[in-house]
Formats: C-alpha cells, structure tokens, sequence
C-alpha cells in the first residue's frame, strides 16, 4: 500500500528577539555610574558594589570576570592596585588597573563571612558551582540599570565592559589604549566593539547646522 507524504508540521513560535532591542549594548555614562554606586552603598549590598566596581575597572567579559580569584586581585594583605588575568577566548593575558574606590569595596566584601575560605572572589550559593554563573551576573547588571531608571533590554554584560574604554576614547581618540585595555589581538575588532566609525559619523553630522 503506498504511503502518503504530509507535509510537516511546524510549532508556530514567536521569534527568541520579538519585543526585544538587539545589536551592540550601549555603555553606562559616568552619572549612570554614579547612580548605581550610591543605590548599592545605600543599600548595603557588599558584594555587589565590589563586583560593580571590578566590572567596570577591569573591562572583562563576563566569563572572565565571574571566574576571578582572590589571589587575582589580593596579595600581602591587601587589593592590588594592577592586576593580569588570562582571557579564556583568546587564551592571552589582559592587565587592568584597581582603582581606589574598587579596592575599598573588594576589601570590605573579602572581610564579609560569606568569603571565609573561598578560593573565587564571587563564590557561588552552592557547593558545585565555585562561582555565580554568567546568567546570574546578567540578572545582577539587569537590576543595576533598572534601579536607575534606564531600559533593561539596552543594557548588558558587555555594557560594563564597555562603559570605561569609552569614555577613554571619547576623552582621547586612542584606539591603541582601547585595544590593550580590552584584550583585542586586532585593530579591527576594537574599531567593531566601540562602533567607532558610526560614533564619529554621527559627531560630524551633530556639528554642522543647516
């Protein structure tokens, strides 16, 4: 008896981006910075200042910055002032400077009793993960800039990765700090990550008045 070919039948889902804004995050401006500073101080919430602070200073990606280590930024009783870590995409050291409001912070949650014999410096709730994940450091950053009025769905991760190189090549112009500082084996993708071309474009175009 011969079989009938159907046609398949396809779930109809919704796209995983409908409602959503996607591209490039944008970076947090200094009075955004500011702002979630001082909400966290207000609120007493530790860890999660010292691990703003840190995100902002040391420009790492998510992966690499939930996977620091005490003895990455702690040495002879006290926060470093420089620091280099080994990025896990490209395998090659990164350094970055501790500034001193972060040192305050990572040395008041180190004193915490949450950190009493950890090895990470953002230990995980449970046994088998030594540290929080990727997924909870994105909920972390999500709350931070909702607390400050800004929309949730333009920020990210990579927003506090961003927030300092770019104020320092709007400030400078220096691609080459830019590309150091964030661990970029070419020019090209520094140029890509700040969207520098379109930045300028759109600073030209602000200038001349029709």
């Amino acid at each position: 008896m011969p079989t009938t070919n159907l046609p398949a039948i396809r779930l109809r889902r919704s796209a995983w981006n409908r409602g959503r804004i996607v591209g490039q995050k944008r970076p947090l401006m200094p009075k955004h910075v500011w702002a979630i500073r001082v909400r966290l101080e207000i609120a007493n919430r530790v860890r999660d200042l010292a691990l703003f602070n840190t995100a902002i200073d040391s420009k790492l990606r998510g992966c690499d910055l939930v996977s620091l280590k005490v003895a990455d930024v702690f040495a002879a009783g006290q926060v470093k002032e420089r620091t280099s870590v080994n990025q896990s995409k490209t395998k090659q050291p990164v350094r970055f400077e501790i500034t001193e409001g972060t040192r305050r912070s990572i040395a008041a949650w180190l004193q915490d009793p949450a950190m009493i014999g950890s090895e990470y410096l953002w230990p995980g709730r449970f046994h088998e993960r030594l540290h929080i994940s990727t997924r909870q450091y994105t909920r972390l950053v999500r709350d931070w800039v909702t607390s400050v009025g800004l929309e949730p769905s333009a920020y990210g991760t990579h927003s506090m990765r961003r927030t300092k190189v770019a104020q320092i090549y709007r400030k400078t112009g220096n691609l080459r700090a830019v590309q150091l500082l964030l661990g970029h084996t070419k020019m090209d993708s520094t140029v890509r990550y700040l969207g520098v071309e379109l930045e300028d474009a759109l600073a030209i175009s602000e200038a001349v008045e029709m």
